[in-house]
């Protein structure tokens, strides 16, 4: 308890400057690389499901779907270990690359500002306040639609993987539990990562949306700083 009212007296003081360094490095990178990790999965993942048409010419020239296929499974190889990567960060990077892991559920405060910023959102108040690092609305979404989700596409996602490569191979044995709980129905698999696809798109479209308005309502920097790191203050 008393590390998080030393966290939020942290962010209350960081308030009062007009820039403070955020975001590290690695966790920018990381940013940049899952964003077009998860793009290439959703465009080809999409047309995984609703193949295209078939080409003119001779089969054995045509080789488009086995590209789309394989830039999915390459893009997916790098938005796992990407994740482990982050996983990592949040152990031995600062106090801001732990938050979409840890939610201080149990601090009231933190819930009253999760309460706050879901009625700036709705325009129900008329002034936004500060936050150094994620606020806890959008801290809270992350962890729920994000964290959570990542693990879920990584579970259903190397479950249907393990079917292709086989019986037996690592994939199989490391998630093919998850087919077997829906009693070995591939297809419902499908149909869960398909939608866990969906679900995520729609956190993304969301996400930008959000980040431009604090952008701009908020004044205070969102994009550019999972750029340069920086949190500007502009008021």
């Amino acid at each position: 308890m008393l590390a998080e009212q030393d966290a939020f007296e942290a962010e209350r003081n960081a308030r009062m400057v007009k820039a403070v360094y955020v975001y590290e490095a690695p966790l920018r990178l990381w940013h940049w690389v899952n964003a077009l990790a998860i793009t290439v999965l959703a465009i080809t993942g999409y047309f995984i499901g609703k193949p295209l048409p078939s080409l003119s010419g001779d089969p054995s020239e045509q080789y488009l779907m086995g590209w789309i296929r394989f830039l999915h499974f390459a893009a997916a190889y790098v938005f796992a270990i990407g994740f482990i990567g982050r996983i990592y960060w949040a152990i031995v990077g600062n106090h801001h690359a732990r938050q979409i892991f840890l939610l201080p559920i149990l601090n009231r405060h933190w819930w009253s500002e999760v309460f706050y910023e879901l009625k700036w959102y709705l325009f129900m108040v008329k002034e936004p306040k500060k936050y150094v690092g994620h606020n806890p609305l959008a801290q809270l979404m992350m962890f729920l639609f994000f964290t959570v989700g990542a693990v879920y596409m990584i579970i259903t996602g190397f479950a249907l993987y393990g079917e292709g490569l086989g019986v037996g191979s690592w994939a199989d044995q490391m998630f093919g539990w998850a087919i077997a709980v829906l009693g070995g129905n591939s297809m419902q698999m499908h149909s869960m990562h398909r939608l866990g696809m969906w679900v995520t798109l729609c956190f993304v479209l969301v996400h930008v949306y959000a980040a431009i308005r604090e952008d701009i309502m908020s004044r205070q920097s969102l994009i550019s700083t999972m750029i340069s790191g920086w949190r500007m203050f502009k008021d």
